[in-house]
C-alpha cells in the first residue's frame, strides 16, 4: 500500500484550518499530519486530503451536501472519517473557511469523547 506524502503547502494549509486551542496537538503521521485532542485524532492529512471525524449527524450532513472523498488509503479508508472535498484545495479562501468550520466541528465532537489512554511503551532491548 502506497502512502501519499503531503507537500509542505498541504501541511501549511492543514495547520491553518486546525483550531488554535491549548489542548490541540498536531503531529506527524506516516509523512502526513494528524490533529489530536485528549489523545484522539479529530482531523488528519493524507496527501492533500483533509479528513475529519464528525458526529453521525454532522457526517451525514457533510456527505449529503458536499462532494466528500474517502479518507485514507483507497483499499482501506479510515472508518468514521470523511475526506473534505478535494475541489476545496483549489478554490481559495472561501473554501478554507468551510474547511476550517468542518475541522472545528470535528474538534468540538472529538473533544467530548473520553481521553485516550497512552499506550505503555515496550521496554528497550538490552544492549550487548
Amino acid at each position: 500500500m502506497e502512502m501519499p506524502k503531503a507537500s509542505e503547502e498541504d501541511k501549511e494549509r492543514f495547520r491553518s484550518v486546525v483550531p488554535d486551542h491549548p489542548g490541540v496537538v498536531v503531529k506527524p503521521m506516516f509523512g502526513n499530519l494528524g490533529a489530536f485532542v485528549n489523545g484522539n485524532m479529530f482531523a488528519g492529512l493524507f496527501g492533500p486530503t483533509i479528513g475529519v471525524k464528525l458526529s453521525d449527524e454532522d457526517r451525514v450532513l457533510l456527505e449529503s451536501s458536499e462532494r466528500t472523498v474517502p479518507f485514507g488509503p483507497a483499499d482501506r479508508p479510515m472508518a468514521g472519517y470523511s475526506g473534505l472535498p478535494e475541489v476545496w484545495n483549489e478554490e481559495g479562501d472561501g473554501d478554507d473557511a468551510r474547511a476550517k468550520a468542518w475541522v472545528t466541528k470535528a474538534y468540538e465532537f472529538v473533544s467530548t469523547l473520553p481521553a485516550k489512554e497512552p499506550k505503555a511503551r515496550a521496554p528497550k532491548a538490552a544492549r550487548k
